[in-house]
């Protein structure tokens, strides 16, 4: 007998394509855990303007030109240390880079300058994280093959011989790449779908709720679904079958956890409230062109990345730098480390960030500043960078 069907029996899986629009492959790593997977496709239904002898609607044709978007939210959780973040497709379809990965690395002396030797070539970039110690830290420079100066000290330096722990680290790069979103659903005959050529327009982390929550949406080639699928759609000869299921971690971040290291000179935070981060990639489809009723490819528009957080106001030296900083228009960093436990920490940080003057909340019975619309700015592909520990 049919039933309703129960929202929580849906799985999500996220992969990169090899090419715009068709499906790509996945397996069980592949697989995030999202509060929703919102995915629509409309119709364009142009005015006819022949004369009918009527006032009634025509229809629109099937073959019509169609506009497909989506929108994904899920929260930071655990990483095993292996590979990458089930939601790491995402992370590098709004980012552009390849992933790169860090372990094994043994420490072979440290410093309080924020200097860092290890015993073996470290393989590092400009923008690759560093974990020690339930901390994350990024690479600002790379002196040698065997030395880093990062964004700021650890709160314990690590004594030689320590290894540093695992990590995965996301660069931004000119090129994006498309994603293929699957959405299966229980019991196995409900309508499940697929979602390709999806490109991530606009990527958002939100701090300080009641999880770290991260969101992307944008636009997409085709909304498949297992209903009226046809052979050939999105390189497809049939609909794929969901991966055979596998441990998989819940363990989510609670949202009040973590560090924040805001200034000219990078100085902890305490008194951090909210924050907020977006990249805005100003995605422009390539739909527009004679003989397909489907986008063709995508390209990246100029990339915006923005901020915006909020700190209970004082009268000490750190913070009325920030409003100096502000007034004077001076270029500030900016690092924020969600979570505290080893497995469960993602950083973002950016190197050059000019806040904007505060707006005064005095609504509260502590007044507050909120540094709103604060915009990231670089030389190449180097506003923001991404990692987890």
């Amino acid at each position: 007998m049919a039933t309703y069907i129960s929202s929580n029996q849906n799985r999500f899986y996220s992969a990169l394509e090899a090419s715009y629009g068709q499906a790509a492959p996945i397996t069980a790593s592949n697989r995030y855990p999202a509060v929703h997977l919102q995915a629509h496709q409309s119709v364009e239904r142009a005015q006819r303007r022949d004369k009918t002898g009527s006032r009634t609607f025509m229809g629109t044709p099937a073959t019509a030109r169609r506009a497909t978007v989506f929108q994904t939210q899920t929260y930071v959780t655990a990483w095993s240390g292996a590979g990458q973040p089930g939601y790491g497709p995402l992370v590098q379809g709004a980012m552009g880079g390849d992933p790169q990965t860090s372990t094994g690395l043994v420490v072979a002396s440290a410093s309080n300058d924020s200097m860092l030797q290890t015993t073996t070539p470290h393989g590092l970039l400009t923008g690759c994280a560093v974990s020690y110690n339930n901390e994350i830290r990024f690479v600002t420079a790379v002196p040698s093959l065997n030395s880093v100066v990062l964004n700021a000290p650890f709160s314990t330096l690590p004594a030689a011989g320590i290894q540093l722990a695992s990590t995965v680290s996301y660069r931004l790069a000119t090129e994006l790449p498309s994603l293929t979103l699957y959405d299966y659903w229980d019991p196995l005959n409900a309508v499940s779908r697929i979602v390709t050529g999806a490109a991530v327009d606009v990527f958002g982390v939100a701090v300080n709720g009641d999880f770290h929550e991260l969101q992307f949406s944008g636009p997409a080639c085709d909304l498949v679904d297992s209903a009226s699928f046809q052979a050939g759609v999105a390189g497809l000869s049939a609909y794929p079958m969901e991966p055979a299921l596998s441990n998989f971690n819940f363990t989510v971040v609670p949202g009040n956890l973590g560090q924040v290291w805001l200034g000219a000179d990078l100085t902890q935070f305490f008194t951090l409230t909210a924050a907020a981060t977006a990249i805005k990639n100003n995605i422009d489809l390539r739909n527009l062109e004679f003989g397909s009723s489907y986008p063709l490819s995508m390209t990246p528009g100029p990339r915006q990345v923005s901020s915006a957080f909020t700190v209970l106001a004082q009268d000490d030296a750190q913070t009325e730098a920030l409003y100096t900083a502000a007034k004077d228009r001076t270029l500030t960093s900016a690092m924020l480390q969600l979570g505290q436990q080893q497995g469960q920490l993602m950083g973002i940080y950016l190197a050059s960030v000019t806040p904007e003057i505060p707006i005064y909340n005095d609504s509260e019975t502590r007044l507050q500043w909120e540094f709103k619309n604060n915009l990231a700015q670089g030389v190449n592909d180097d506003e923001i960078y991404i990692a987890f520990a």
